[in-house]
């Protein structure tokens, strides 16, 4: 990076504004969510993101907008694929680079055949069934192949769209996920935190790593995220959700001992911090940038930290949007009602230069779902 002092980072927000709002919001419902950004081999950044009447809808599906200046203006490009014909899916998608400039998209395709049924089973937290896809473009994508099937190597039987596809730089993809229960509850391996393992690029996932577990099976280590430190070393952090009773604990977090993905993690730890749907990333060797929903005060956070041997210390907290707002989350002791009432969150983070972060999330305003990104400055 610049030579700015790792041990006095600051952030600074530069500017904001908008990768995708319905432009008319008063004629029909188009409300977009979950945000996945990248920045091309040619300095443009492509986002995609999830669009549909509502925010478990069925007709939810992924779309595309392309910037060309660093993310102050968007072009809207329209869908990803034209989606099922013959049968009534939603779903949602997370963008990463291949190689020699190919663009990845994850994607998590939902069977909405019950009517009248939102993604989760209010009885059991049981998940509708899922097909898991990757689309691949070799043009910046601008067209994509047909959907290669990705056959888990093991029993969720359904799994969270949580990570895009995490290129390490032995060559090796790793995908964060969390196994979850089938929408009759069925969950032969628990609720966990996994990371599906490729040595081809993706054309195989034959094996697959525990991340982070409870072995009460009750803690639920959702919204999970995979770096790969300057070090070498494996990072992960997740939301953690105790099912027993009914609410958020502290962000935890576990690292592996030694470099690649082959080592052993750490025990979970607390992170200190409280909220949902964080999103980390290295700004410095050894100090870690997390933005994330909080849930102990209003607003999306920025939060930086440093990794100490195995230890997570933070030193600053950012106020990043929503701060002054009240009623963008709910804790009501059902998450899958919680889940409903939500306002904002998802985001993604990328470096488009050496001191500048570019953040884009989800976040309802003015009664519409928008696609909002902010731009932060490093400084020291």
């Amino acid at each position: 990076m610049s030579d700015m002092t790792a041990d006095h980072i600051k952030l600074e927000i530069v500017d904001t504004g908008l990768v995708f709002r319905n432009p008319l919001p008063h004629v029909y419902a188009r409300h977009a969510y979950f945000p996945s950004v990248i920045q091309l081999t040619n300095g443009e950044m492509l986002a995609s993101f999830t669009v549909g009447q509502a925010f478990e809808s069925a007709d939810l599906h992924t779309e595309l907008s392309r910037s060309s200046d660093q993310g102050a203006t968007w072009v809207h490009e329209g869908r990803l694929y034209p989606g099922t014909a013959d049968r009534v899916t939603s779903e949602s998608c997370r963008l990463s680079h291949g190689a020699d400039g190919e663009v990845i998209a994850y994607v998590i395709r939902h069977d909405r055949s019950r009517q009248d049924c939102g993604f989760v089973n209010p009885d059991n937290l049981g998940f509708v069934e899922t097909e898991q896809l990757l689309f691949r473009s070799s043009d910046g994508g601008r067209t994509w192949s047909e959907p290669q099937t990705i056959a888990p190597p093991l029993v969720g039987p359904e799994f969270e769209m949580t990570s895009p596809i995490v290129p390490l730089r032995d060559g090796t993809w790793i995908l964060p996920t969390c196994t979850w229960k089938g929408f009759d509850g069925y969950c032969p391996n628990g609720m966990k935190m996994v990371a599906f393992r490729s040595d081809n690029q993706g054309s195989t996932w034959p094996d697959y790593i525990d991340v982070m577990a409870d072995a009460r099976d009750i803690d639920i280590f959702w919204e999970s995220k995979m770096i790969e430190l300057t070090d070498g070393r494996i990072l992960a952090a997740a939301w953690v959700y105790d099912r027993e009773a009914g609410k958020d604990r502290d962000n935890h977090y576990v690292i592996t001992r030694a470099a690649g993905i082959g080592s052993p993690f750490t025990e979970p730890r607390s992170c200190g911090l409280q909220g949902q749907t964080l999103n980390l990333m290295e700004i410095a060797p050894g100090r870690v940038l997390t933005v994330y929903r909080r849930t102990d005060v209003p607003g999306l956070w920025a939060n930086i930290s440093r990794i100490a041997g195995d230890e997570w210390v933070n030193e600053a907290e950012y106020p990043l949007w929503g701060s002054g707002r009240s009623g963008l989350t709910a804790h009501s002791g059902n998450m899958a009602a919680d889940f409903t009432a939500l306002q904002f969150g998802a985001p993604s983070l990328i470096r488009t230069h050496s001191n500048h972060i570019f953040v884009s999330f989800w976040a309802v305003e003015d009664g519409v779902g928008n696609i909002r990104w902010i731009k932060l400055r490093l400084a020291g």
